[in-house]
């Protein structure tokens, strides 16, 4: 395997804030989609966008309780896009395309954790099919917008969480095997980072490079449905059940856990680069499968593996993502 796994040394690291990683850049002129857009990391990655200049779209399953979030935020609009709902995918981007605005910056961050078994309309196991799924078809959607930018990246929110499954090609909605929470939210995060490989490999060429990445550890609405065993576990409780203060956790806050993300959307440090898994302002570096600390696993960035389950997306989706289509 080609490693690009290399970290930069950019002189970012974990306590860096997203306008920190933003490194006073503007962005005026150019267009952003943030799923995820109205809560928790994705409200601070809008901001900081915003803020800098650029327009930036929020996709919402609730519009009015988005714009409540979003209120006064200047150069910030709120659509409706469900992302378990093939249809609304589809009305969304067909929408936007309608605009005639190119896309200069696409964040793929919405995403569900650890949830009961839920299944969509289609029978698809809801994290795979929410964080991954939905986002493939989106970006497919919406590629014409930013294959027109001549110069855009698409931004995955994946998971340090990535390090307990690779994605199970076979049977990635539990139809044949037991559900476990925590092995499925790890799958699709894995699947995250597999997509932004395989997208960076087939669009480099028409100047859309993509980037994967690891927030840090940030308590976020994205926990809703954890109890307090799953807070311990990920070290968010103490035995007590009191949350734990720096620094006997990792735990970031907000303007922390967003600066990564900003950092891959917008950073001159990864002109000509991407297909990367990164972490806390720079390019992570390739693990050894059974570590428990930071970095990328293999499973998450291996080639063939982000090709098979680009085919599996398409079939799944029932959407064909060709790159070199005008």
């Amino acid at each position: 395997m080609d490693n690009k796994q290399t970290p930069l040394h950019t002189g970012f690291n974990a306590s860096t804030t997203a306008t920190e990683a933003l490194a006073g850049r503007d962005l005026s002129g150019m267009q952003a989609i943030v799923t995820g857009g109205a809560s928790g990391l994705g409200l601070e990655t809008v901001r900081v966008l915003a803020g800098a200049g650029a327009r930036v779209l929020v996709p919402a399953r609730d519009p009015h309780q988005a714009q409540a979030a979003l209120d006064g935020k200047a150069g910030v609009e709120v659509a409706a896009l469900d992302l378990l709902d093939p249809r609304s995918i589809d009305a969304f981007a067909a929408a936007f395309l309608a605009t005639g605005r190119a896309l200069h910056v696409l964040v793929n961050g919405a995403g569900i954790m650890a949830t009961p078994l839920l299944r969509d309309a289609r029978g698809y196991e809801a994290q795979f099919a929410t964080n991954h799924l939905g986002h493939f078809q989106l970006t497919a959607r919406l590629w014409p917008a930013l294959r027109q930018a001549q110069g855009a990246r698409v931004v995955c929110v994946s998971s340090l969480g990535h390090r307990q499954a690779g994605v199970d090609l076979d049977d990635p909605h539990f139809l044949r095997q037991p559900y476990d929470k925590w092995r499925a939210y790890a799958q699709s995060k894995s699947a995250n980072a597999l997509f932004a490989v395989e997208l960076d490999r087939r669009a480099a060429a028409h100047g859309v490079r993509a980037f994967s990445l690891h927030p840090g550890a940030i308590l976020t609405p994205l926990v809703r449905h954890l109890d307090l065993d799953d807070l311990r576990r990920v070290g968010a409780l103490d035995e007590a059940g009191q949350v734990n203060p720096p620094p006997q956790s990792a735990f970031k806050n907000v303007a922390q856990g967003a600066a990564t993300a900003v950092w891959c959307a917008a950073s001159a440090q990864l002109e000509g680069m991407g297909g990367v898994y990164c972490e806390d302002g720079d390019i992570a570096a390739l693990v050894a499968d059974d570590s428990m600390g930071p970095g990328v696993r293999r499973w998450a960035i291996d080639p063939e593996q982000a090709r098979r389950l680009w085919a599996l997306s398409e079939r799944m989706t029932g959407v064909r993502f060709d790159c070199d289509a005008a």
